[in-house]
């Protein structure tokens, strides 16, 4: 019988404990963490493998070589876009867990404001820091938003002209990287439809597979444009609680400064009235 109530009291206390900590949880931050994750995971992952299937491409079907090392070409311009893509997943990565430790802090601050939580000014300046750092990096978002979707608008007309290419038989069209300024002028690096690479390159996984790559790429660049305008929500939203709540307790100190201060006054009139009567 006794061991019956204990394991009721220890179920009970365990089920307190997880509804305590579920009551603390930041749902809106945790929701824009997952958001982001998603987000800078989906695009760095695209991209990097849409770059590479970009350099088969060039190197296979317009003959693209690489340039001496001192020189800035295409596929050097793509190694260094590589580069840029593993620091942006490890920067947004702990970017992430910033935020959602914020957001832990400034819920607790929330809850516990009639408690011995107090709200100080280091906290208020890290959530104004925060914002503004969040909309820098919305901004930046939409950059590269819009910077993916150049590589889908080529792509989608090489697609397109590949797809079409028994509707214009008699058409000579052809695709020059000079007209994507991937190579200099002087350079001449093009595919004819008719030309047996023409067809190889249409019929190869390579296209069709970078194209749907870089469209997921898009994607997910898209999704951490969200996820930045759901955090700026979220910490704006934060920011505002946090004030209040600081207006809030410089209120109660003073009131329960006035009332020790009442409390004293009423205390030293009775002393004297007491020493008056004696």
């Amino acid at each position: 019988m006794e061991e019956n109530m204990e394991e009721g009291q220890n179920s009970k206390g365990c089920f307190e404990c997880c509804v305590k900590c579920l009551g603390v949880l930041p749902y809106a931050s945790l929701f824009a963490t997952i958001l982001l994750y998603a987000g800078v995971a989906l695009f760095c992952g695209c991209g990097h493998e849409a770059l590479s299937g970009t350099v088969t491409i060039l190197q296979n079907y317009f003959e693209v070589v690489r340039a001496p090392v001192e020189t800035l070409d295409v596929l050097t311009m793509i190694d260094i876009l590589k580069y840029v893509i593993y620091g942006v997943a490890a920067a947004f990565f702990v970017y992430g867990i910033l935020l959602m430790v914020e957001g832990f802090f400034t819920t607790g601050a929330i809850r516990d404001l009639y408690g011995d939580f107090k709200i100080t000014a280091c906290g208020r300046c890290v959530s104004a820091w925060f914002i503004m750092l969040t909309y820098i990096f919305f901004l930046a978002w939409l950059g590269v938003t819009a910077f993916t979707s150049l590589p889908v608008f080529m792509y989608f007309n090489i697609w397109t002209i590949c797809q079409n290419t028994t509707v214009v038989e008699g058409a000579n069209l052809c695709l020059d990287l000079r007209q994507f300024g991937m190579v200099t002028i002087g350079e001449e690096r093009k595919v004819c439809t008719g030309s047996e690479k023409f067809f190889k390159m249409c019929e190869s996984n390579e296209l069709d597979m970078t194209f749907h790559l870089f469209v997921c790429a898009l994607a997910g660049a898209g999704a951490a444009v969200i996820a930045m305008v759901h955090y700026l929500m979220v910490l704006s939203a934060n920011w505002a609680y946090v004030k209040d709540a600081c207006r809030m307790q410089k209120y109660e100190d003073i009131k329960s400064k006035e009332e020790q201060e009442l409390h004293d006054i009423h205390s030293t009139r009775s002393k004297e009235r007491l020493n008056a009567y004696t």
